[in-house]
């Protein structure tokens, strides 16, 4: 097989605003799309049209360089791109001349056959972070990785690939960072020295362009806030999905589903979801119902809308070969399917047998498939719930001479999870009118933040997936996906009573609280572990309600700069060294102020690192100074998590769901400290898409412990909150102060 390596720039044109050079391999074409976003894509075919599933910005209009004999240099206000002409390779740099990334200078862009790979020099101290739903450490230094969405059933906690593919990391080194986001939707890979003898990293893909898009600005906020607006933003979820959620596979009965929900209510542990998995169907064909089993879903769905639930279905790809099935019919009908090259309909075996699978990246095709949600949206259903959509097969290899359109398999089969979920998305938000869905997805490709939710699949129930899960939902994290979760309790396997409690109370501080098993596992439901741990996992699950307020919040934070829920400390504390050790790679902070300390159900002690500053054990307002390893207590009751000092944190009493009024109190918890913080609190009605017209609640509460001074900002918006009375609660100093909360003007409140 022989290689070719990008060589000398023949010709340089610029066309608009587009910098274009040829070489006798390929063209390459450099774009700006802000000033820390630069565009870098070389293709030997540029026939094909220009598109992403990814991207939905535009480039700048003008681009600033000038030619020297021997480079061209690209300016912006961020970055500084020297391309060294001659063999063409492409140096980012820093405005005043430090690198963040350079191509290598032997071998930059080359090609082995249809395979394309990008070969970057290697900084000493140089480290990754990012890719999504990775299995390995949080510094991905010395690891080497693959995106092919898989149907990663049984997997272990160092397996790859897993179900999604999110081609984007960020580089530190120097003091610096750096993002890169490789838009190839082939099968790619990624090496952060592992293969080279640390000379070099690499990353390409088995076919397409060297195409990708480089981000210059300095912290990591900053790069999450660029690629979020680079690829979208997750719009406001329901609230009622960020409640806790029951899961099974299967609750084989109407009945089943009601006695559980009904248990939830008379036990008083509070609870928004029910779920049905792949039993609520006809034979497993997708938009139908079990005649015998679910003979009203109508019905059944009011009673659990009675007890404040909503109802969550699963919805599977594959479509199955009975003639007289609607689905089936209007498919071949329509050609909506995914083809052999001669036009005969793929067809491989999933959940209801011999089954064709949508053409999702066909426009018709998604209308298609999302006006069918009828079926579940007219009787009530409200959450959508995206499975085997890698896609999955019995036996996983569908051929790669599948077409989907004028694509083949190895182009769509990462994105197809994606393109399903957006044709999910787009069927019942037009059907459901002004009400937000919940849509949930298990495949998924950069971007999928604007219309789904993720779930990081079939884990295990171990501690060791217990602690993978941490990272995977961080690791999102740094990929847009802010709205992530694990299967609680793991979804093989039975966990003992132990690792059930501890997992629940992790749950509380994942984006998504889902508990899910598989068939055949022991029942999971709260009640299930005796009287002693009920009552833990209860008090566990009423904190989840108390800190809806916080969580929200923070969500409408990832709405608009893209920064997630759950976050490594990485984030914040990029140049602390011991955040990468992997005795601390599985701490997170939950939200702004909140630090969790993750512990294995056998353990009943940890070491935790808390980072610079002050920091406040979340149970007892014990104090202690940041930069310092100290070895907390971590009894089944009390998970270690501990709160910055200066934070403002939002509460209110327990709910048994969030369809419940409550009392009308919100508690402004602050934790004393040195500095100025403030918090921006959101509100609206969690249901509606007004608050897309300014019809929601936002004021920013403000701490300042010199002046001795909390103000609540003038509120923003037409929401009317249904809190009525605000009590402030100061921690470390044992204040309480009461205000009224419909006092809609600045609220100044000396203590």
């Amino acid at each position: 097989m022989q290689i070719e390596i990008l060589g000398a720039a023949k010709s340089i044109d610029k066309h608009t605003n587009t910098l274009i050079i040829q070489t006798a391999e390929a063209q390459a074409r450099v774009t700006v799309y802000s000033p820390t976003i630069i565009r870098i894509c070389i293709s030997k075919n540029y026939e094909n049209a220009d598109a992403s599933f990814a991207v939905i910005q535009q480039p700048l209009t003008l681009i600033d360089y000038s030619e020297q004999v021997d480079h061209i240099e690209l300016n912006t206000s961020a970055l500084k791109l020297i391309i060294n002409k001659s063999p063409l390779r492409f140096n980012f740099y820093t405005t005043d001349g430090k690198p963040l990334s350079e191509d290598d200078t032997r071998f930059g862009t080359n090609w082995q056959a249809e395979r394309v790979i990008n070969y970057r020099k290697l900084y000493p101290d140089e480290k990754f972070i990012g890719l999504g739903e990775k299995t390995g450490n949080l510094n991905r230094r010395g690891s080497h990785y693959v995106n092919w969405n898989t149907d990663a059933s049984l997997h272990g906690v160092n397996d790859d690939p897993l179900y999604k593919t999110f081609p984007f990391f960020i580089g530190l080194h120097s003091g610096l960072t750096y993002g890169l986001f490789f838009d190839n939707t082939h099968k790619s890979y990624f090496d952060f020295g592992a293969t080279t003898d640390e000379e070099t990293s690499w990353f390409g893909a088995d076919g397409g362009d060297m195409n990708y898009y480089f981000f210059g600005a300095q912290g990591i906020r900053q790069i999450l806030e660029d690629y979020s607006w680079l690829t979208g933003r997750m719009e406001m979820p329901p609230l009622w999905s960020l409640g806790y959620q029951q899961c099974r596979w299967s609750y084989m009965s109407a009945k089943e589903v009601l006695d559980v929900a009904s248990t939830f209510r008379k036990k008083q542990i509070p609870a928004d979801v029910m779920y049905c998995d792949i039993d609520y169907m006809d034979g497993f064909k997708i938009f139908t119902w079990n005649k015998e089993t679910f003979a009203d879903p109508k019905a059944m769905i009011d009673e659990l809308k009675a007890m404040d639930f909503k109802l969550v279905t699963i919805v599977d790809p594959g479509i199955k070969i009975e003639e007289g099935y609607q689905q089936y019919d209007e498919g071949i009908k329509n050609n909506y399917f995914a083809t052999y090259p001669d036009g005969e309909p793929y067809t491989a075996s999933v959940w209801p047998g011999r089954c064709h699978f949508p053409d999702f990246l066909n426009d018709k095709v998604k209308e298609w498939w999302g006006s069918a949600f009828t079926a579940l949206t007219d009787p009530g259903v409200e959450g959508f719930w995206n499975d085997m959509n890698e896609p999955a097969a019995w036996g996983q290899n569908i051929p790669w001479l599948v077409k989907f359109g004028n694509r083949f398999m190895p182009e769509i089969r990462n994105v197809y999870g994606m393109e399903m979920a957006k044709a999910t998305y787009n069927g019942v938000r037009k059907i459901l009118g002004n009400k937000r869905p919940f849509v949930l997805t298990r495949a998924a490709y950069a971007g999928t933040q604007r219309y789904s939710a993720i779930w990081t699949g079939d884990n295990a129930a171990t501690d060791e997936h217990m602690l993978l899960g941490c990272r995977l939902v961080n690791s999102l994290g740094l990929t847009g996906m802010s709205f992530t979760g694990v299967d609680i309790g793991g979804f093989m396997g039975n966990p003992t009573p132990e690792l059930m409690v501890r997992w629940n109370s992790l749950g509380v501080y994942t984006p998504m609280f889902r508990n899910h098993s598989a068939e055949g596992m022991i029942m999971r439901e709260p009640w299930q572990w005796g009287e002693e741990n009920e009552a833990i996992i209860k008090k566990d699950i009423e904190q989840r309600y108390k800190l809806l307020p916080y969580i929200y919040s923070g969500f409408y934070q990832s709405s608009q700069i893209g920064l997630p829920l759950c976050r490594t400390l990485a984030i914040d504390y990029t140049a602390d060294e011991k955040v990468f050790d992997i005795k601390y790679q599985n701490q997170f902070l939950f939200g702004d102020f909140m630090l969790v300390a993750p512990v294995i159900s056998t353990e009943l002690t940890t070491e935790v690192y808390l980072p610079v500053g002050e920091w406040y054990r979340l149970s007892t307002d014990e104090k202690f100074a940041g930069q310092q390893v100290i070895n907390a207590d971590a009894p089944l009751t009390d998970l270690p998590v501990f709160i910055k000092a200066g934070a403002i944190i939002p509460m209110q009493n327990v709910i048994q769901s969030t369809g419940e009024k409550g009392d009308g109190i919100l508690f402004i918890h602050i934790w004393n400290g040195t500095e100025a913080t403030e918090f921006v609190y959101y509100e609206d009605d969690g249901l509606t898409y007004n608050y897309q017209t300014e019809n929601y609640y936002k004021r920013t509460i403000i701490f300042n412990p010199q002046k001795r001074a909390i103000t609540l900002s003038a509120v923003k918006g037409n929401y009317v909150s249904k809190y009525m009375k605000l009590q402030v609660i100061l921690h470390g100093l044992n204040i309480e102060i009461d205000q009224f909360a419909n006092d809609i003007g600045r609220i100044n409140i000396a203590y």
